[in-house]
């Protein structure tokens, strides 16, 4: 994820373009469909709203600043540019300058957005934590995400369930704690036959319930749906044709119903609007009022990491 705002200078004419405040730019390496990186000029947070005193230092850092107690190392740049630029990675922060601003024009610049600088820093070292957390240990007592809630992974090499492979408990073994996958392993199975038997009843859960939830929307949005086929693409978590073939990513799998119902509910309507124009908007609102808070979520959600 990267945060990038440019501060162009009073004294030099506009070259690097300030998007509208929606405005979108892709980034390389996130997760599908993630936080979207933004340009814009829209005024900062005051100081008194920033985070809390912290330190933040890249690892590349050859400068320091002072802001609001906070200490920021930061990596400056002389580059071929007319503006001052700041990106904000999960590194820390970056400073991009033309070789001719002094380097108090650069802490100043820095200085004048410092609310935002601190803002995006903790995000970004929020979301590094966040998902260095959402990797997933095979072996029996990990935890992993299912329809938004936590399941335990248990050994069962005596079970006397019908299902395949695995069966998850309809209640949890303790009031307010996590439901059990019980799996169909011998107590000696390594983390390859975990994984592999986790995963196979993972995309079983998934096709069954996205089956369900084309059928439930599809109607009320006058179309139809003719073949489902689960995706494991690193960077979407859907797509539609006109033929009526949908695709599901079978990791929405791990996020609450209404992320899952707003990813059908978005490749439904392209079955109407090929395409992202106000009618397939207007398509996406009538089926779900709410998807717009759905969206976002599901834009900041981490993906859980399986290796």
């Amino acid at each position: 994820m990267q945060l990038v705002l440019d501060l162009l200078e009073a004294s030099q004419p506009p070259v690097d373009p300030v998007l509208p405040k929606n405005a979108k730019i892709p980034s390389a390496n996130r997760s599908p469909e993630a936080i979207d990186n933004i340009v814009t000029g829209s005024p900062v947070t005051p100081l008194d709203q920033a985070v809390a005193p912290t330190h933040f230092v890249h690892p590349q850092a050859n400068r320091e600043i002072a802001l609001a107690g906070s200490r920021v190392a930061y990596e400056l740049r002389r580059v071929k540019r007319r503006s001052i630029g700041l990106v904000v990675s999960p590194q820390g922060l970056v400073v991009s300058a033309p070789r001719w601003v002094p380097l108090g024009e650069v802490d100043a610049a820095i200085g004048q957005k410092a609310a935002w600088v601190l803002r995006k820093l903790t995000q970004a070292r929020d979301r590094a934590v966040q998902e260095a957390q959402a990797h997933i240990e095979w072996r029996e007592g990990a935890l992993l995400p299912y329809l938004g809630e936590p399941v335990c992974l248990r050994f069962d090499p005596g079970h006397r369930f019908a299902a395949v492979g695995a069966c998850l408990d309809d209640t949890p073994a303790e009031p307010g704690g996590a439901r059990v996958l019980r799996l169909a392993l011998a107590e000696s199975a390594d983390s390859h036959q975990i994984r592999d038997a986790v995963l196979a009843w993972l995309m079983r859960q998934a096709r069954e319930l996205f089956i369900q939830r084309l059928d439930h929307f599809a109607p009320g949005m006058g179309v139809r749906w003719k073949r489902l086929s689960l995706s494991n693409a690193a960077s979407r978590w859907g797509s539609a044709r006109a033929d009526g073939s949908i695709r599901l990513n079978w990791r929405l799998i791990h996020y609450r119903m209404p992320l899952v119902d707003y990813v059908v509910v978005h490749e439904l309507a392209h079955l109407r609007e090929m395409n992202h124009s106000q009618a397939f908007w207007d398509t996406v609102e009538q089926a779900l009022p709410d998807y717009a808070t759905h969206r976002n979520a599901l834009k900041q959600a981490v993906v859980p990491r399986w290796s």
